[in-house]
C-alpha cells in the first residue's frame, strides 16, 4: 500500500520550502505530489520547480470542504496513471492550505471504499515558524493552527536560523506531548519523513496543561491490566459524542491475555488500527493514553473509563 504524508502548518509557516528539500532529496525520490492551494491565483506548484505527471495542483482552495471528491479523485488519478505506467512513484505528499484541518484528509484515507485498500496513512508532518509561532501560541489566537500542532507526528521546526525562540519546544510540547520535534532546515528530510511514519510510540507519563482557547493536553496512566472488549467500546462513545474536540489520542496498553504491549492513536474521530509493538520498551508495564481536547474537562474522561472498566469485571464475574 502506498503511504500518504499530510504535510500541513499554518499560513507562511514554510511549508513549501520543507517540500522543496523534500522533492529535492535522493531519499526522497519516487514521491508524487498533491498541492492544495488557497485564493484565485495559484503560485506553489512554480515554486517547486518540477511540474510534472507525479504534481498535481487543486485549486478549490479548501481541503477541508473538498477532501471527498477532489483530493481522493486526484490520488486515485496519480494511482492509475501509476498503473499505466505513466508515472512512477511509491509513496505520496499532501501539502495542505495553511487554514486547513488535517482530520478531513486523514478521514477519508481510511473511509473511501477505494483509497483504503491502496494508501494507508504516512503520518502528519506540520510546520512550525519560529518567528512567530511563540506569540501566536501565548495568544492562542488561531484555531486552525493549534489543530495542525495537535494532530502532528512531527513538528518541524522552520526559520530557526531567524529566530532562537528557546521557549517554542516547551511550548509545543505543551500542546503535543507526542510529537517528535525535528528542525525543517537542519535535520535530514528522510529523518523528518520516517519520523512521521513510526511517530513517538511511547507517550510521556505525565502531562497536563491548559492553553487558550480551551485546549488541553492531559495524559491518563493505568496500573492495572485494561480490558480490550471495555476499552474499545469505551473510546468509540467517546469520540462519536466529542469525536470533534478530542484532537488526538496516543497510547501505549497493557490489555489482559497479551505479552506485548498494543499502540494505538487517532485523530478525532478517526481511530487506526492498534498495533501490537515487538516488545515493552521498558520495565514499566503500565498502560497509558494521552489526549489533547478542546473544551472537555480531563476529569470526566477518568470517571467514565473507570465506569466502563467496572462493567467489563462485572461481565467477567457473570460469565
Amino acid at each position: 500500500m502506498i503511504p500518504v504524508t499530510l504535510l500541513t502548518g499554518f499560513l507562511g509557516s514554510g511549508k513549501t520550502t520543507l517540500l522543496q528539500r523534500m522533492l529535492g532529496d535522493p531519499a526522497m525520490a519516487g514521491t508524487a505530489v498533491l498541492i492544495n492551494e488557497y485564493g484565485e491565483v495559484a503560485l506553489d506548484h512554480h515554486l517547486l520547480e518540477r511540474i510534472d505527471e507525479t504534481v498535481m495542483l487543486m485549486k478549490s482552495g479548501c481541503i477541508c470542504c473538498t477532501v471527498r471528491g477532489e483530493v481522493a479523485q486526484s490520488i486515485l488519478d496519480l494511482i492509475a496513471l501509476r498503473g499505466q505506467g505513466r508515472a512512477a512513484f511509491d509513496r505520496i505528499v499532501i501539502e495542505t492550505t495553511g487554514l486547513a484541518d488535517p482530520w478531513p484528509v486523514l478521514s477519508t484515507l481510511r473511509a473511501h471504499p477505494v483509497l483504503q485498500s491502496q494508501v494507508r496513512a504516512g503520518g502528519v508532518i506540520t510546520t512550525v515558524d519560529a518567528v512567530n509561532a511563540p506569540a501566536m501560541l501565548s495568544g492562542s489566537t488561531r484555531r486552525e493552527a493549534l489543530r495542525q500542532i495537535a494532530a502532528a507526528d512531527v513538528l518541524a521546526l522552520t526559520k530557526t536560523d531567524l529566530a532562537s525562540a528557546p521557549g517554542l519546544p516547551l511550548q509545543l510540547a505543551a500542546l503535543n506531548p507526542t510529537a517528535r520535534m525535528l528542525d525543517a532546515r537542519t535535520d535530514s528530510v528522510a529523518e523528518i519523513a520516517l519520523a512521521a511514519r513510526e511517530g513517538r510510540q511511547v507517550p510521556p507519563l505525565e502531562a497536563h496543561h491548559d492553553h487558550g482557547a480551551g485546549m488541553t493536553s492531559t495524559t491518563m496512566v493505568f496500573e492495572e491490566e485494561i480490558d480490550w472488549t471495555a476499552f474499545g467500546v469505551w473510546l468509540t462513545l467517546l469520540l462519536n459524542r466529542h469525536g470533534d474536540r478530542i484532537l488526538r489520542v496516543k497510547g501505549i496498553l497493557n490489555l489482559k491475555g497479551e505479552e506485548r504491549p498494543v499502540a494505538i492513536h487517532g485523530v478525532q474521530r478517526l481511530v487506526h488500527p492498534p498495533h501490537h509493538m515487538t516488545a515493552w520498551p521498558d520495565q514499566d508495564r503500565r498502560s497509558r493514553l494521552v489526549f489533547i481536547m478542546e473544551g472537555i474537562d480531563p476529569s470526566l474522561l477518568r470517571r467514565s473509563f473507570d465506569l466502563f472498566q467496572k462493567i467489563g469485571q462485572r461481565q467477567e464475574t457473570t460469565s
